[in-house]
């Protein structure tokens, strides 16, 4: 089963690179929610390994387990699992006048069920310090967005708690096995899950900026699938699961609670569904836009969909850059952070996406009011009307006596439309079509970035592909056809 899956290869992965490491242990920022208690019970399923191993006579884990507790050969090894979690694991609870007494309580009552080494910290004299600097050379203080700060001022005073919760994160970790008469540090887990990842709905050099994370190839859903599976041995996460996922960094009012599905946008349920059609298949955003047509017509508009989507791009566009620093993590299947060690995309992309997102308000125009006349955007800034997207070709069918739309050969549409051959021959099976979009909004993502500096939005990227060769055109469709064989 997934969830017993996450409960071992994540385990055995952090004893692998700890015993290697020569480290003394472990050490977590646990928040008390879902996130960071699946860490900390990742690393008490570590301990239940390695108990298991010691009783079942391994030497080479025995020695391990020794050298890491920095224990002579007449010194007794722990005598449970619990033992050996509370030696070598330690956990923090980072509280700020934004945090409740909730997620406080469910921290500890799940550290004292692992079994960790737990503290409780207040950081509100660190993050005032750094607030007061940036007052005394400004002249300015800023306010949270419920106080009647703009955006900005309410995302710079969250980012400098979590900020803070780093760098201390980093400082316990060096310093705790001082205090405790051992020598050298612990290694700081990372709490971010692969969906926020992708998204990039998490602050850069925050808590989730570590050593190593163990869930950072795992998602959302199936986080709160392990954590139900290990409720049986760790009852607190019951309490944990039933919780909203909430940041606690702004101010809590009668009228406002802060949650990431509000901050996002988005359900975490949907977060994935966007996350594996980026990353496992590559869409891009009209493709991914002809993709849930299919997937999400039946409960939510054209037009929900394409909010929704141009959501998500815009988000991981803007947020592409912190893949370039993300913390190394335990990957278990392609849905996995776009880290640039496989991923070839280029990480800084045009967030606004103009020629795509033309073509999908071209698409909800059809699908919501019929017809395939070219629809033209206004331009609010600057009161012009921005290049509509190339006509798309569109079907009426008659089935069950009822009108019924169907999405033809987006990629050739687009070609006639814009006076280019097509790499691809016409797919007669409907089912394709989404493929088909796929590949072609890939390509046109290529051609947009690769001649930029051609023309400004649409008229460049049209321009360029017009002033190909044939010779170029021939290698495109060989490299295309390839990339389908795969």
């Amino acid at each position: 089963m997934p969830e017993e899956e996450i409960s071992l290869g994540p385990a055995c992965w952090m004893w692998d690179y700890l015993r290697r490491s020569k480290m003394a242990g472990f050490f977590l920022p646990l928040s008390g929610g879902i996130d960071s208690s699946s860490t900390a019970s990742l690393v008490g399923s570590m301990c239940d390994l390695v108990w298991e191993a010691y009783q079942n006579g391994s030497d080479s884990v025995a020695r391990d387990l020794r050298e890491i507790l920095q224990l002579a050969d007449n010194e007794p090894l722990p005598e449970s699992s619990k033992h050996i979690c509370r030696a070598i694991f330690s956990t923090c609870y980072m509280a700020t006048v934004n945090s409740s007494n909730a997620t406080k309580l469910r921290a500890k009552t799940l550290a004292e069920q692992i079994g960790s080494n737990h503290i409780e910290v207040k950081i509100d004299d660190s993050v005032s310090a750094a607030m007061n600097i940036f007052t005394a050379s400004t002249g300015l203080t800023p306010k949270f967005k419920v106080h009647g700060g703009s955006q900005t001022e309410n995302l710079a005073l969250q980012n400098v708690q979590a900020r803070q919760r780093m760098v201390l994160g980093y400082l316990y970790a060096q310093l705790l096995p001082w205090t405790q008469g051992k020598k050298g540090s612990l290694l700081v887990l990372g709490s971010a899950n692969v969906d926020e990842s992708l998204r990039g709905y998490l602050t850069k050099y925050d808590c989730s900026s570590a050593d190593i994370n163990p869930i950072g190839g795992i998602s959302k859903t199936d986080l709160r699938s392990f954590c139900r599976y290990m409720s049986q041995k760790y009852p607190e996460l019951q309490n944990i699961l039933k919780a909203p996922p909430t940041a606690e960094l702004e101010p809590i009012t009668s009228s406002y609670v802060q949650t990431d599905e509000e901050d996002m946008g988005m359900k975490y349920s949907e977060l994935q569904v966007f996350g594996k059609l980026r990353k496992e298949q590559g869409c891009g955003p009209f493709a991914m836009f002809c993709k849930l047509i299919h997937i999400w017509g039946d409960k939510m508009s054209p037009e929900e969909i394409s909010c929704k989507v141009k959501s998500f791009f815009r988000g991981y566009s803007i947020n592409r850059h912190k893949a370039t620093v993300i913390t190394p993590a335990y990957h278990a299947e392609s849905y996995s952070p776009d880290d640039n060690r496989f991923d070839l995309r280029p990480f800084l992309y045009n967030v606004q996406w103009a020629w795509q997102f033309a073509a999908i308000d071209q698409k909800v125009h059809i699908l919501t009011h019929g017809g395939s006349k070219p629809l033209e955007v206004s331009n609010s800034k600057s009161g012009s009307v921005k290049p509509s997207a190339p006509q798309i070709v569109h079907e009426k069918v008659i089935k069950n006596d009822d009108v019924v739309d169907t999405p033809t050969h987006y990629a050739t549409a687009f070609h006639t439309a814009i006076g280019t051959p097509s790499l691809y021959p016409t797919l007669s099976n409907n089912s394709q079509t989404s493929q088909d979009c796929q590949i072609n909004d890939k390509s046109l993502e290529v051609s947009h970035k690769r001649h930029s500096t051609s023309g400004s939005g649409f008229e460049g990227s049209k321009k360029a592909r017009m002033d190909s060769t044939p010779t170029k055109v021939q290698k495109s469709q060989s490299w295309f056809s390839q990339l389908l064989r795969k």
